[in-house]
């Protein structure tokens, strides 16, 4: 098996780099065979793999690099059904790992990949918002949750906090802030095409195709990666304090127990605010939309897995 590495060195606030200079020795020691790419600009990483995939052959491709990388990737690759994928989490958040329960350790990753204890299939979900496409692995939101996503880019805040090996904590100070400077919306979902929805004072709606985004949330506890579904998250008709109160419960998925948090199961899901708000998908900012679609691609990708 010939492996492609897609390599974000400053994922992490460059932390990507240091572990490939540590992993690229081990592949040699091993002497296995690869290809490796290091990205160099935001989108650059699906430019690779479209030019890796775009044979139309079986590729391996191991991505090293954060959430956002993986996005990339997955929005590059030309022929799902023919690609495996291996990960090694350099990011700040990393929810993809913590979804597919990947190890944290870039070497324990490596060795996992190297010998896979296992490929699964894993859904990949597609984001339509005025008439572009983009496809995501472990979320697409609307609302609060983006706000966080569109902040934290830019935010030297993260890249201290990544240095200290804090990087989760970006997340959460941006999430007090922006809670009480946003001012939530009216909302209505449609479900598969059928189940309309409406709700108040909505914070944000996400899909879910794996229970964490965000550094850790588990906003939907029983999203699985490979059902053919999706998990939507809708946060309505909370005062600002309950909402603050309730954050820290979702580390546990227990906020699903309280008034106000609606999840719902589907294969798509149309969400449309009264108003534009920011957007993401796995993390990476979006432009302000007041209407997403969130939907299963029937065709899925291989994951290797322990």
């Amino acid at each position: 098996m010939r492996y492609s590495f897609i390599v974000n060195p400053n994922s992490r606030s460059g932390m990507g780099g240091m572990i490939w200079d540590i992993i690229e020795p081990e592949l040699k020691k091993r002497q296995f065979e690869y290809e490796s790419f290091r990205t160099e600009y935001p989108g650059h990483a699906s430019k690779i793999t479209s030019r890796i995939t775009g044979d139309g052959e079986e590729h391996t491709l191991v991505v090293l690099g954060g959430d956002g990388t993986v996005n990339e990737v997955l929005n590059g690759i030309t022929d799902l059904g023919k690609t495996v994928l291996g990960y090694i989490p350099t990011g700040s958040s990393n929810d993809f790992a913590r979804g597919m329960k990947l190890p944290a350790d870039p070497l324990g990753a490596l060795d996992m990949i190297l010998k896979p204890g296992r490929i699964q299939p894993m859904d990949v979900g597609l984001l339509t918002r005025a008439g572009k496409e983009r496809r995501f692995a472990v979320s697409t939101g609307i609302g609060f949750d983006a706000a966080i996503c569109h902040q934290a880019a830019v935010s030297r805040l993260k890249v201290l906090l990544n240095h200290l090996k804090l990087g989760k904590l970006t997340y959460v100070g941006i999430a007090l802030n922006r809670l009480f400077h946003d001012k939530p919306v009216q909302a209505e979902i449609t479900l598969d095409g059928q189940e309309i929805k409406k709700f108040p004072k909505v914070y944000f709606a996400a899909a879910m195709n794996q229970p964490y985004e965000g550094g850790g949330f588990c906003f939907c506890p029983d999203a699985s990666g490979d059902d053919g579904l999706l998990d939507v998250i809708v946060i309505s008709g909370l005062p600002r304090l309950a909402v603050l109160l309730l954050l820290p419960t979702a580390y546990k998925g227990w906020h699903v127990h309280f008034p106000g948090i609606h999840v719902f199961r589907c294969k798509k899901a149309v969400i449309k605010t009264e108003r534009p708000l920011a957007v993401h998908t796995d993390g990476e900012p979006v432009f302000l939309r007041d209407q997403i679609t969130a939907e299963v691609l029937e065709e899925q990708i291989r994951v290797i897995t322990a």
